[in-house]
């Protein structure tokens, strides 16, 4: 018998986690994300689907027929402990970081919980936001602001955008993103110039060059951002824990030449050892 001490205890008031599964996964596939996603651990689990219908309900002009993959397991967790996002299938989500879900979570209006995301094959990763949307209505019984949900899926839109055109690493434009949004909950600019500025300083801060479409994409979207009803004092502290892992996880190793230096060396010396192998 498996001692009661042991068992993983279920949470009587925030419920149980809860899986969401993309519509469009096979029954092979949604056992991969099952084991990746490590819904046998779990003494209880609600698990529901997101469908195309599901997509477009929270994000505008979408299409119905789009094919879901990318999947979640959310854990609520009490107030005050903000978002922990984990990509348990890194190889398969190819476009959306941690931190690009976290902050356009937060766009949206979700805070306080674990969340895991999974794919079997590789897909962008835009379903998993969906369906995360639609597993936090279901276990919190609130309905999301749909304009706040159609503003974080711009910010995926905008930020995979960048990442490609601009030519920098994802986490380089989650760090953009954040710090934009930081400023304009310290400042609450009253314009969309005002924006424009804030949007301005940070990308000469952090040395990114983008072409003028990318521009004012950014632009756009911030001034969207500032227009919701969001309560911009509590955006700034979980804003600061982001950018905060973000500078813990990356930045030592992005500013640090002579890590990149010893990274080539070693790849040298061992091309060389190899080749002496054959002498």
């Amino acid at each position: 018998m498996t001692s009661a001490a042991t068992q993983k205890p279920i949470n009587e008031k925030l419920g149980v986690p809860i899986v969401v599964y993309g519509a469009s996964l096979s029954e092979a596939e949604k056992d991969i994300v099952k084991t990746a996603l490590r819904v046998d651990e779990e003494p209880e689990i609600d698990e529901i689907t997101v469908s195309g219908a599901d997509l477009v309900q929270y994000i505008k002009n979408s299409n119905s027929s789009s094919r879901m993959y990318s999947s979640a397991k959310i854990t609520r967790q009490e107030e005050g402990k903000g978002l922990v996002i984990s990509i348990v299938t890194p190889g398969n989500i190819t476009e959306v970081t941690a931190e690009i879900y976290a902050n356009a979570m937060l766009t949206a209006g979700i805070e306080d919980a674990v969340v895991e995301i999974a794919a079997p094959k590789p897909v962008t990763g835009h379903s998993a936001l969906v369906g995360i949307y639609k597993a936090y209505e279901v276990k919190t019984g609130e309905t999301l602001d749909i304009e706040r949900t159609d503003v974080a899926n711009d910010e995926l839109n905008v930020a995979t955008s960048i990442a490609k055109s601009a030519g920098v690493t994802d986490e380089r434009v989650a760090e953009l993103l954040t710090e934009i949004k930081k400023v304009i909950a310290e400042n609450n600019p009253a314009s969309r110039e005002e924006v424009q500025k804030i949007v301005e300083e940070q990308l000469s801060k952090l040395k990114i060059d983008l072409n003028e479409q990318d521009r004012q994409l950014l632009i756009d979207l911030m001034d969207r951002i500032r227009q919701l009803d969001i309560d911009f004092s509590k955006l700034s502290t979980q804003l600061s824990n982001i950018s905060k892992t973000l500078e813990e996880k990356f930045g030592p190793i992005l500013q640090d030449e002579g890590f990149w230096n010893s990274v080539k060396n070693f790849f040298s010396n061992l091309i060389d050892t190899i080749a002496s192998w054959f002498k």
